[in-house]
């Protein structure tokens, strides 16, 4: 029987994890990315965080409050560049339609799912080949009281949805990690979580991709999609053309892009967001913590130390914003007083897009009308998070088999 012909679109995490899990299901995949696979994207300079802790989507209560008081903070976490875009204003139109209570409810049994059959499979690959996954949880550092009061509700949360959470005054937390002095009220901690490097992660699935017979084409930049009525036939770009029976389409933030070749409008935006890599950091956390008030996530990599935040919806640049950078690093100080500006002077922040949708939920499913057309984006803060699985559950669709649950909120047409 003639095997099934895939071609992914996209080398960030989600577009090699697909790759991988469709090899395993024995189709013949070719991968094609507009950078390096596994290097030139938002996925290699992550904080390279797995996160069943984070079931609440970005449009929940209270963030369209928190976007107006920030906006005109230049050093502020989360910012939507104003602009009288058409994309732009349907996917803000959008977002307060769902930052409420109701839309919470109904999603964060589907995160918590994704994300514990993500950190299942993350334990699989791990026992095939060793990528450095740290299982030591995660902190959520508080500055202030309020602030664990908040995260405490978060925790009440966690427990009824089954996800271990415990909350911590500050002597409780420096004995869950000794190794770094911490200026906080308290944390709470979430032992299922784990954190890995990333870069170190997708060159083991580009290494599995290639060794199951995965072909992988670089630098070439997909920009037309050739089709029939109802099925797709090809991919072109950079001069090459590329042929296949199915096509997934996982490009990020350059997805909705490319998908208006074929007449869909996804709701689909850019977010902005920074990291910094410290070599030789004055206190070394053992476990990965995110600074709750100032959404910045801090991650221990093999004696380096990563530190990642902001999210900056609306534009397609990746140049540096310094204010926002200044704000990430008094961030880090404000917390964790041994460390010093001057420790990140000779560090040059990188800068990458993570794809957002309106209701902080993914894409992944069939393109509606093109029976051979599957999408798979949107994951935001949670790419590398929901790798194993987006890549699993989309292998399963592209054979016609079932994935592990109902993906129904995850509907390419939902909106």
């Amino acid at each position: 029987m003639k095997k099934s012909r895939v071609v992914v679109v996209g080398g960030g995490v989600i577009g090699l994890c697909t790759a991988y899990y469709a090899l395993r299901k024995g189709m013949e995949v070719t991968l094609v990315d507009r950078g390096k696979p596994g290097i030139d994207n938002c996925s290699a300079r992550n904080a390279g965080m797995i996160v069943p802790s984070h079931f609440i989507p970005l449009a929940a209560p209270g963030m369209v409050a928190k976007g107006l008081r920030w906006i005109l903070n230049p050093k502020s976490p989360f910012y939507v560049r104003p602009s009288l875009n058409p994309d732009l204003m349907r996917w803000g139109w959008l977002f307060l339609r769902y930052a409420n209570a109701r839309h919470v409810e109904h999603s964060v049994e589907l995160l918590r799912d994704l994300n514990l059959e993500s950190r299942r499979l993350f334990e699989e690959l791990t026992a095939d080949e060793d990528f450095g996954l740290v299982k030591r949880g995660l902190l959520m550092l508080c500055k202030s009281g309020k602030g664990l009061e908040a995260e405490a509700e978060v925790a009440d949360m966690a427990r009824l949805l089954g996800i271990q959470a415990e909350v911590l005054d500050a002597k409780q937390t420096a004995m869950v990690d000794p190794s770094v002095t911490m200026n906080i009220a308290g944390a709470v901690h979430f032992p299922q979580d784990c954190h890995l490097d990333p870069q170190r992660f997708l060159e083991s699935i580009t290494r599995r991709v290639l060794s199951m017979g995965g072909t992988i084409h670089q630098e070439i930049e997909i920009d037309r999609i050739i089709r029939t009525p109802d099925k797709i036939t090809a991919v072109e770009g950079s001069g090459q053309r590329f042929e296949g029976d199915q096509f997934v389409i996982c490009g990020g933030s350059w997805t909705s892009k490319l998908l208006r070749n074929v007449g869909l409008r996804l709701p689909l935006q850019p977010g902005k967001g920074y990291s910094l890599t410290i070599d030789s950091p004055p206190q070394l956390p053992q476990l990965c913590s995110i600074l709750s008030e100032a959404k910045v996530a801090v991650t221990p990599m093999d004696g380096r130390l990563r530190i990642a935040g902001t999210m900056e919806v609306g534009s397609m640049g990746t140049h540096v914003n310094r204010n926002r950078v200044e704000g990430i690093i008094h961030s880090i100080v404000d917390y964790f007083p041994v460390f010093d500006g001057v420790d990140f002077s000779s560090i040059e922040p990188w800068a990458g897009l993570r794809p957002v949708s309106p209701d902080g939920i993914p894409y992944l499913g069939n393109a509606p009308h093109i029976e051979n057309l599957f999408i798979s984006t949107g994951h935001a803060m949670m790419g590398l998070s929901l790798g194993p699985v987006s890549g699993r559950a989309m292998a399963d669709l592209l054979t016609g088999e079932t994935p592990f649950r109902d993906l129904a909120g995850m509907a390419v047409n939902r909106f």
